[in-house]
């Protein structure tokens, strides 16, 4: 398998130098050459496999021969070590509860899975690879759990300082050995631009082997696909119109399901649903596309006012707007309308949310205003997390999972920047 750059500028690359490089020479992001649909009796028959069956059937196209088959094999076994499961909120909505992992968020898996691949990777590259990534909030938890203690891969997370959730600061900046924070002074834009303006600085380049853990990089991109087939396999009827409600940001998440999609997964619908950060809901209204400066919310994974992988969901649309309409929806709601909604499935369904959760819950009841279909929302990450924005009566029913237990006592750890010349200082040291 080959990927080109977006941009069209930078030669085609094996999916070993993708992951590597992350993002391509002329700022592009990788997108594989070829996308082939699997047989739809894969899917007819999807109750006959395991998740991982599953999940090797969707990524090995992308892979290719650069992996062996038992090593891809066991690398997502590993990966996929904890359950994905499909909760009925009430009838014909449910949700993907995606927070089972390490930490507690959906990252984990794509943050395991690309971890792995360059630790197999590193095998035959003699050099140090510096992982460089900025959080919105979870990204950074899932990265550093996830590549902690990987032979020649250095990580470097900037986040947005006092806009992640305390637990969130905490698995990024507790763990040490080859994890290390920066704090920035600023919103997660500014992280993503100084990561970006990095990985084109010659002068850091020429001295360092950098690669990204963001959604950018296809390693922690596409195995997130195999969320919307796991889902689709514990479905009671899979006859009905099937919606997906995706809790919106970097837009990572919504567009691997499209090339799960594109890959032949039965799927009629997603739905962006995001915050108040509303450049794609603006962008189907009115057909106009300008990115803006983030907004702090609730669900602050999702304050992302120029969603990086928006790019590859037009290219898998072939850049017709009227057919990306017709394939995604999209709203925006406000923390008001979050905080009411959290509390209503609690008293309604008993069924406790975190904010970017009920989210995805509102672009369902959003889209059935005037629709029928069967429709799941993704939990993105566990309600513990987010204890200061849930309300207190529904915050003391939440237990303290272990994952959170085992880093909270931990000292956090971490250098203050304000400016891009100060990461470029930090990283040539």
């Amino acid at each position: 398998m080959q990927y080109y750059s977006l941009h069209n500028n930078s030669p085609k690359v094996s999916f070993q130098e993708a992951v590597i490089k992350g993002l391509a020479p002329d700022k592009g992001l990788y997108f594989p050459e070829e996308i082939e649909p699997l047989e739809a009796s894969f899917f007819q028959n999807i109750n006959r496999y395991s998740n991982n069956e599953i999940a090797y059937e969707l990524i090995k196209q992308f892979v290719g021969d650069e992996i062996p088959i038992d090593t891809l094999k066991e690398i997502i076994a590993d990966v996929l070590s904890f359950d994905f499961p499909l909760v009925e909120v009430e009838s014909d909505i449910y949700s993907l509860e995606l927070f089972h992992g390490p930490t507690m968020a959906f990252k984990d898996v794509g943050a395991r899975f690309m971890a792995r691949c360059m630790s197999h990777f590193n095998k035959t590259n003699p050099n140090q690879v510096t992982v460089l990534v900025a959080t919105s909030g979870d990204t950074g938890g899932a990265v550093a759990s996830g590549f902690l203690g990987v032979k020649g891969v250095d990580v470097v997370i900037l986040y947005p300082s006092g806009k992640v959730s305390d637990i969130q600061e905490k698995q990024l900046t507790t763990l040490g050995q080859n994890i290390r924070a920066l704090e920035v002074d600023g919103v997660f834009d500014d992280c993503q631009a100084m990561v970006k303006k990095a990985f084109l600085d010659t002068s850091i380049t020429d001295k360092m082997q950098l690669t990204s853990a963001n959604s950018i990089n296809i390693a922690r991109w596409l195995p997130q696909m195999f969320y919307f087939a796991f889902a689709y396999k514990q479905l009671k009827d899979t006859s009905k119109k099937l919606v997906f409600s995706i809790p919106s940001g970097n837009y990572g998440n919504i567009c691997a399901g499209m090339m799960a999609q594109k890959s032949g997964l039965p799927i009629d619908l997603f739905i962006a649903s995001t915050n108040e950060n509303k450049v794609v809901p603006t962008y189907l209204d009115t057909g106009i596309y300008e990115p803006k400066s983030s907004v702090q919310t609730i669900s602050n994974a999702m304050d992302v006012g120029d969603p990086s992988n928006f790019i590859r969901i037009e290219k898998l649309h072939g850049h017709d707007f009227e057919k990306l309409k017709n394939n995604l929806h999209s709203y925006s709601f406000t923390d008001d309308e979050t905080r009411k909604a959290m509390r209503n499935l609690y008293d309604d369904h008993h069924y406790i949310a975190d904010p970017h959760g009920a989210i995805g819950y509102l672009g369902i009841k959003k889209y059935l205003e005037n629709n029928n279909a069967q429709c799941i929302f993704l939990e993105t990450a566990h309600p513990i997390k987010f204890l200061p924005v849930i309300d207190p009566e529904i915050a003391s029913k939440i237990e303290m999972p272990e994952q959170i237990k085992s880093v909270l006592g931990k000292e956090k750890v971490a250098t203050k920047i304000s400016v891009y010349e100060e990461l470029k200082s930090y990283l040539l040291e």
